[in-house]
């Protein structure tokens, strides 16, 4: 389709902001902005050669992007999907009167048939590995009964169990997947392993059903049957039920779990299980854009007990998270305080210390990368003590502010530099390409921009003094940091009409006579601007709508 004309768009074009029209524009806006830009770059208009070739070339891109946003069946798969829709086969076989909607439905199922198409090469590899950590030696030390062993003036810590947990899910069909799982276990010398087969079966849009087979050298044959439903379009069920095969006999269990959504944040949900550990349990959780809170009471044998948690997020770039919980049984007293963060594109660090009666005191590191964890509990104490609990709290954010100092944030830094040059490198003759059409954009651009400020300084309009697109560095933690700017004077004049300015919220790389002077990175345009004798002057965001004149914008003459 988009390929039909000689010059082609790059991939990453925007085919609005070529156009300088809003992705709401009508037949109308389009037709006149494609206007004025053929007026512009016509052929015929130059006659150096090396602007008719220009001219040309430019001419037939603007062309191009008006042919596919004019036509209403191009213009809403490109609305839905970009560039990639455009390119996807199969398109020919479609009827040219479609909506949207059926267009949607479409690209679904050509999509669907890509997908089958690469099933057998997908898998979701999960896993988990725990390292358990005996340090009660730090702090409960037999001095005076040990004083004299050799060696007993260094703290042992050693570790007292491991957990390793893998599985991958291997898609057999559409609907059909086989999960493949596995773990290993040992606990002061003693352990051992099992490994589990399930078959997940999606019936239909409101469930499916799982059949799972397992073996293990600490426990025998396991059959299990688990059932999903949704029973409304807020309410579902879950339904697991085992037999567990071993020398005392057949174990029998059975859980279920009936969950509503109470509102938009909030779901509640009702679980009974029956078998070794039978309990019921009540539980509402409520998970917003800022917290997380749950609260919940089981009734049970051998444990019954009742929690509250609380979770704030905060809305930066790092995702951190600070968290709480108290829970009270007829096992004791836990309370727990911690913190995560993200501290890398695929990995989040956090850390929790719990200290409970009669359990101790401890400390919970754990670390996710990807689809994998890494779980460290390290027990610190059998006892309340006030220096256990201090040091748990006040030892890891050292470490952490140390590392994220020393390490973490060199290393991120070095990784985006060197993402950015991979990036610059790779869109190296794009951008190459663009410049060169900036540059022969603003020279076609010349008469016309002289005619558009004779006739704004004969009505007192808006003349464009200066205009910069690109990094601006004005922090001062910055400052060594390089400024990569373009001056785009001549392109923005070339916009005013009727002494206005209008620009969409799209890249402004893609406006002509535009161009990315730092790909990858933060860009601004700052416009200088006289309108009506008086000097105005604005800074705007790359994706940000801008219009001038503004009587904001006027720059104060006392300052």
């Amino acid at each position: 389709m988009a390929a039909a004309l000689g010059e082609e768009l790059p991939d990453n074009e925007d085919y609005y902001g070529l156009l300088n029209v809003r992705r709401e524009a009508s037949q109308e806006e389009l037709k006149a902005s494609y206007r004025r830009l053929c007026m512009l770059y016509h052929p015929d208009k130059h006659r150096d050669p090396e602007l008719k070739s220009q001219a040309e070339r430019l001419f037939n891109l603007v062309h191009q992007a008006y042919e596919v946003l004019s036509d209403p069946q191009t213009r809403a798969i490109y609305d839905i999907y970009g560039r990639r829709g455009l390119e996807m086969e199969g398109w020919e076989v479609v009827e040219r009167r479609r909506t949207p909607a059926e267009i949607r439905e479409e690209f679904e199922r050509l999509q669907r048939e890509r997908e089958e198409r690469r099933l057998q090469q997908r898998t979701n590899p999960k896993g988990t590995i725990s390292v358990g950590i005996d340090a009660t030696d730090l702090f409960d030390r037999y001095d005076e009964e040990y004083e004299d062993v050799q060696g007993s003036s260094f703290p042992q810590i050693e570790i007292n169990k491991m957990h390793i947990s893998q599985s991958i899910e291997a898609p057999l069909t559409s609907t059909d997947t086989a999960i493949l799982s596995g773990n290993l276990s040992t606990q002061n010398g003693n352990g051992g392993g099992s490994i589990n087969l399930a078959l997940r079966r999606v019936t239909s849009a409101k469930g499916w059903g799982e059949l799972e087979f397992g073996a293990g050298d600490l426990q025998g044959p396991l059959f299990g049957l688990k059932i999903f439903r949704n029973l409304t379009q807020r309410c579902f069920i879950t339904t697991n039920c085992a037999l567990q095969f071993s020398s005392r006999g057949i174990r029998p269990g059975l859980t279920t779990v009936l969950a509503r959504n109470l509102d938009k944040n909030t779901m509640g949900y009702l679980q009974w299980r029956w078998g070794i550990q039978s309990a019921m349990n009540t539980s509402v959780v409520r998970d917003t854009k800022t917290s997380h809170f749950t609260v919940a009471l089981q009734l049970g044998i051998p444990h019954s007990f009742m929690m509250v948690s609380y979770q704030h997020k905060f809305q930066d770039e790092d995702q951190t998270r600070i968290k709480g919980s108290l829970k009270a049984g007829f096992f004791g007293t836990i309370v727990e305080y911690g913190a995560e963060r993200k501290i890398s594109r695929h990995s989040i660090l956090g850390a929790t210390v719990s200290v409970g009666v009669p359990q101790g005191v401890s400390l919970k590191i754990k670390l996710n990368r990807a689809s994998q964890t890494y779980f460290f509990p390290v027990h610190l104490t059998d006892q309340l003590l006030p220096s256990a609990v201090f040091y748990a709290t006040v030892g890891p954010l050292v470490i952490y502010f140390a590392m994220h100092r020393l390490i973490i944030k060199p290393y991120l830094r070095a990784q985006k530099e060197r993402e950015l040059e991979k990036q610059r490198e790779s869109t190296a003759s794009d951008i190459l390409q663009k410049k060169q059409e900036a540059e022969a954009a603003v020279r076609l651009m010349q008469e016309s921009v002289r005619r558009i400020i004779e006739a704004e300084e004969a009505r007192m309009g808006l003349i464009v003094v200066n205009a910069w697109y690109g990094k601006f560095v004005n922090d001062n933690s910055r400052k060594n940091e390089k400024v990569k700017v373009i001056d785009v004077t001549v392109p923005l004049q070339c916009l005013v009409k009727d002494s206005k300015l209008i620009l969409t919220e799209a890249s402004k790389a893609g406006l002509p006579g535009f161009y990315d002077p730092c790909v990858g990175e933060e860009k601004s345009l700052k416009v200088l601007y006289q309108f009506r004798g008086v000097l105005h002057q604005v800074m705007s965001a790359d994706n940000e709508a801008l219009r001038i004149p503004k009587q904001s914008h006027r720059i104060d003459a006392d300052g």
